[in-house]
């Protein structure tokens, strides 16, 4: 079984989006190097450095599955049927949206009893590879329910003064030990191991 693990670009004052839900601050790195890197679909090139090129492919090639929130989902219109990582989608909602449930060749698992059920279910798709989280909400209930392996921080030097937080109004501290940083003026990249008691 794969590591629970998430992954997100983030503004220095802790937000992944700003407050109309727009990201191209946190993804601006995307788009500030020299190295041509192609994801997923094949559709988007991001023009970053090797550096972050390479974070990129391999978070890439260990994903199994994408868990997501069904917020996520609608804003981005379900990424018009097919996730730019290409890997399987589970997302976690009070209901299922009818026109994706029986949809043939469909990506989408739709789990309605809870994040547990939902990583439980993203597990057993993923066999080996990793569960990769996706959506602010359920990083945090992955968190208070102890059920994060790993977080990637890709700490964009910009302050939003708003928006979405990452990490927000957690119960309890979160203890984590740093496994991997580096960086360049546009990114630091900082991967973190969460502290299980």
């Amino acid at each position: 079984m794969g590591k629970v693990t998430a992954g997100f670009s983030m503004s220095l004052d802790g937000f992944v989006a700003n407050a109309n839900d727009g990201v191209d601050e946190v993804f601006r790195w995307y788009f500030s190097g020299t190295a041509d890197h192609e994801v997923g679909t094949g559709d988007t090139t991001f023009t970053m450095n090797a550096e972050g090129a390479e974070l990129i492919e391999a978070g890439g090639k260990a994903a199994g599955v994408l868990v997501s929130a069904r917020r996520t989902f609608d804003l981005a219109n379900a990424w018009g049927g097919r996730h730019p990582m290409n890997v399987p989608v589970v997302v976690v909602t009070h209901e299922a949206p009818a026109e994706w449930v029986d949809r043939e060749g469909s990506p989408f698992t739709f789990v309605t009893d809870g994040v547990p059920s939902a990583i439980a279910t993203a597990q057993r798709i993923a066999g080996d590879g990793a569960v990769v989280v996706g959506a602010p909400s359920v990083v945090k209930q992955c968190l208070e329910l102890g059920l994060l392996d790993e977080i990637h921080i890709d700490l964009v030097p910009v302050v939003l003064g708003g928006g979405i937080r990452l990490f927000d109004a957690l119960p309890e501290p979160v203890e984590m030990e740093v496994v991997e940083a580096s960086g360049n003026p546009r990114v630091t990249h900082l991967t973190y191991r969460i502290v299980k008691r």
